[in-house]
């Protein structure tokens, strides 16, 4: 219940209107989902280690995810597997993936609400981290992966059933 207690702190009215820019060029198609329920979702999606299709299912069966994402007794998702998969797409590519994931932890460690070392470890490991799945990464234990270690965007989404 920590994302529900605190998503208003995660995501202030700056975040938002970063998280918004992402769909500044989009001025066709349907009304976008707020990006924040989608970055609530992938944070809920990474923790818990689910694929894309459970996330979507989650929306629906789950009512600790109906009260995180705000859409309680929803009877369809709130949101389909290809927005989810878009969105990610596009928090990678403007390396707000990174921001995200520091936000969710530094809250955590302000507010002692949860462990911030498990958070980063869960969150580390996920494909939420799409910048951070490059050659460039640094581990936790301040290593880079090896060159051709297979840890690009790609290989750890595939491996993760994250896309």
């Amino acid at each position: 219940m920590f994302l529900r207690e605190h998503r208003h702190a995660l995501f202030s009215d700056g975040f938002q209107a970063e998280l918004a820019g992402l769909y500044a060029d989009a001025s066709q198609g349907q009304p976008p989902v707020p990006p924040a329920q989608l970055a609530l979702a992938l944070i809920m999606q990474a923790y818990q280690g689910v694929s894309d299709d459970e996330v979507i299912e989650a929306t629906v069966m789950d009512r600790r995810w109906q009260l995180v994402l705000d859409c309680l007794d929803a009877e369809r998702p709130p949101f389909s597997k290809g927005t989810l998969v878009g969105f990610r797409a596009r928090l990678i590519e403007a390396n707000l993936d990174r921001r995200l994931v520091e936000r969710t932890v530094e809250l955590a460690a302000a507010t002692k609400a949860f462990g911030p070392r498990a958070l980063r470890a869960a969150l580390d490991s996920s494909p939420l981290w799409g910048a951070g799945q490059v050659p460039g990464h640094v581990e936790l234990d301040g290593t880079r992966p090896a060159e051709g270690s297979g840890c690009d965007r790609a290989s750890a989404r595939v491996s993760r059933g994250g896309g």
